[in-house]
């Protein structure tokens, strides 16, 4: 089974920037669909980003189309979460899961979950 471990978040202001890493172990990390997902307080879940076994074919929720950029590096055993133009809306936890089957952007799919990372953006 894999493990995942997310980094990077914190506070930034409106229209800055952050990366998270999402680092995986235990696992042949270049088997796994690996997503990121995200919680505000008061809400469901929802998705951000996924992207395919060995990079291709990333997907994005409408709300970060354009500013949000997923990317892998299966050396590293690393997924990435690039965040520009950031709005308070996008105040939440980010999560990073995996899955071994077909690409998709349901919560309920993803076996394997990470603990999360505060992203707080302040006006």
């Amino acid at each position: 089974q894999v493990q995942l471990v997310e980094s990077g978040g914190g506070l930034v202001q409106a229209g800055g920037s952050l990366r998270l890493s999402c680092a995986a172990s235990g696992g042949t990390f270049s088997s796994y669909v690996m997503a990121w997902f995200r919680q505000a307080p008061g809400k469901e879940r929802e998705f951000v980003a996924v992207i395919a076994w060995t990079g291709g074919s990333p997907n994005y929720a409408d709300s970060v189309r354009d500013r949000f950029t997923i990317s892998r590096d299966n050396a590293k055993n690393t997924v990435y979460l690039f965040m520009s133009s950031l709005k308070l809306e996008d105040t939440a936890v980010y999560y990073c899961a995996a899955k071994t089957t077909y690409i998709n952007w349901d919560s309920h799919d993803y076996a394997f979950w990470g603990q999360g990372t505060q992203v707080t953006v302040s006006s």
